[in-house]
C-alpha cells in the first residue's frame, strides 16, 4: 500500500537538532535514500548526520551537498551502483515471488563486482604481494574514490552547516575510530573506511593507520550521537538496515541470515538505557545546584559541576527495514536495480508512516529525558517511554 505524499510542512520544528543516524546494510542501504526522500517532503533538514559502512556513504551525499541537490545525488549514486543483469527484463513482473532471482544477482555481484563500487581484483589474492591490498581483500573499490567525488562535494562537508560523523575500526588496536568534520577536514578515504568491510574489500590507510568498516565494532552510531551532541532538545531520525527481532531459522541459509541480523542490528535497547543513566545523575546535578547559594555557585569547582547539568531531551524516531521479502543471506550484496527502487520504496513507505503519527513531535519534557518511537508494520506506532 502506497502512502500519499503529506503536505510540506515540518512536524519535526519543535526541536532545536535534527540528527540522522545511519546503519550500515550495503545493497539495503536505498531504503534510507527513500527514508531520506519522505523527510524532505516534510522540509526536515538534518544539523548532523551520522554514518557508518553504506550509512556513511549515504550521509557524506547528504551533508556533502546543498539541500535542494541531496535526493538528486542520492538518486544518482543508487542507480550507479545498481546492477542490470540480462534476465532482469524477463524477470521483473515475477519478481516478488522469485528468490532465486535474489540468489542470481548475488552471484553476479559476486563475480563482476558493482559499477562505480568494487570489481574483483584480476590477480588472485595468492598471487599478490604479502600484506598488500590485493592480497588482504577480494575485491578492489579504487573506482569507488571517484564515485565519492562525483557525488560529495567534501568543500561543502569540511566547511559548511552540516555535522558528519564516520564511524571505523583501527585494525591495528581494533579501538572505534570516529571521523567527525568538527575535528578533522573529511576526505573521500575517510567515507571509503567506514564501509571498508573485510575480507571483501581492502583496509584504507589514512596518516599512519589502517581502518576496517566500523560495523566491526558497532552497525549504528547511536551511542556516539548521544555521548556527543549539544546540551539542546534533539530529534534522533535513526533508520537501520537489520533487524534484532526475527524468525527461528529453518535451514542454513537462514541461519546465515539470522546471525547477519543479530550481528549487525543496532542496540537501541541498551544504548538509550546508558544515556538515561547518565541523564538522570545531570538532573540531579541540576536540581542539587539550583538548591545552592548564589556564593557557593560562584565557587569554580561548583562551575565545573554545572557543566554537566542535564535540561534538555531526546526523541529517537527509529525506523528498521523489516521487508519479509527480502529475507535473505545475501540481501545486503544483492545490488539489483529492481531490488534498490524496491529498497527505496520501502524507505519512504515506512518514514511517510512514522512522519504522519502526532506523539513525537512535542519533545518530552527535560524530566522524561528520552523517548523512542520504533515504527512497526504491523502497528500503527509503538512508543516506549524511559
Amino acid at each position: 500500500m502506497n502512502i500519499a505524499a503529506p503536505l510540506a510542512t515540518n512536524p519535526a520544528s519543535a526541536y532545536a537538532q535534527k540528527v540522522f543516524v545511519l546503519q550500515g546494510g550495503g545493497a539495503l542501504g536505498s531504503y534510507q535514500a527513500g527514508a531520506f526522500e519522505a523527510l524532505r517532503e516534510h522540509n526536515i533538514e538534518p544539523d548532523w548526520i551520522a554514518g557508518i559502512s553504506i550509512g556513511a556513504i549515504n550521509a557524506a551525499i547528504m551533508a556533502g551537498n546543498v539541500p535542494g541537490e541531496r535526493l538528486e545525488k542520492l538518486r544518482s549514486f543508487w542507480n550507479k551502483v545498481s546492477v542490470q543483469m540480462p534476465v532482469d527484463l524477463l524477470m521483473e513482473k515475477r519478481r516478488e515471488t522469485n528468490p532465486f532471482y535474489r540468489t542470481v544477482s548475488s552471484w553476479w555481484v559476486s563475480a563482476f563486482g558493482v559499477p562505480g563500487f568494487f570489481s574483483p581484483w584480476q590477480i588472485p589474492s595468492w598471487f599478490q604481494a604479502r600484506g598488500s591490498a590485493g592480497a588482504t581483500s577480494i575485491y578492489d573499490t579504487g573506482q569507488l574514490r571517484q564515485t565519492l567525488l562525483d557525488h560529495v562535494d567534501f568543500d561543502r562537508i569540511n566547511h559548511g552547516p552540516v555535522r558528519l560523523s564516520l564511524g571505523a575500526v583501527n585494525v591495528r588496536t581494533g579501538n572505534f575510530a570516529f571521523f567527525d568534520n568538527h575535528d578533522i577536514e573529511i576526505g573521500p578515504e575517510h567515507v571509503m573506511a567506514s564501509g571498508a568491510l573485510p575480507p571483501g574489500f581492502p583496509a584504507i590507510k589514512i596518516g599512519n593507520e589502517y581502518y576496517w568498516d566500523g560495523g566491526l565494532v558497532s552497525n549504528t552510531p547511536l551511542t556516539y550521537v548521544l555521548r556527543n551532541g549539544a546540551a539542546i532538545d534533539t530529534v534522533v531520525f535513526q533508520v537501520d538496515l537489520f533487524s534484532a527481532v526475527g524468525p527461528l531459522p529453518q535451514d542454513l541459509e537462514e541461519v546465515e541470515e539470522r546471525r547477519k541480523d543479530i550481528t549487525y542490528s543496532s542496540r537501541t535497547r541498551l544504548n538509550t538505557d546508558l544515556f538515561l543513566e547518565r541523564h538522570r545523575l545531570r538532573r540531579s546535578i541540576a536540581e542539587l545546584y539550583a538548591r545552592l547559594p548564589d556564593e557557593a555557585k560562584a565557587d569554580p569547582a561548583i562551575q565545573k559541576l554545572r557543566d554537566h547539568c542535564s535540561e534538555y531531551s531526546v526523541t529517537i524516531i527509529h525506523l528498521i527495514y523489516r521487508n519479509k521479502q527480502f529475507r535473505s543471506h545475501s540481501k545486503d550484496y544483492e545490488f539489483s536495480a529492481l531490488s534498490m527502487h524496491e529498497h527505496w520504496e520501502a524507505g519512504r513507505h515506512d518514514a511517510r508512516k512514522a512522519l504522519n503519527a502526532e506523539d513525537w513531535r512535542v519533545p518530552p519534557s527535560a524530566e522524561d529525558g528520552l523517548k523512542v518511537y520504533d515504527l512497526d508494520q504491523r502497528t500503527r506506532s509503538r512508543r516506549h517511554s524511559s
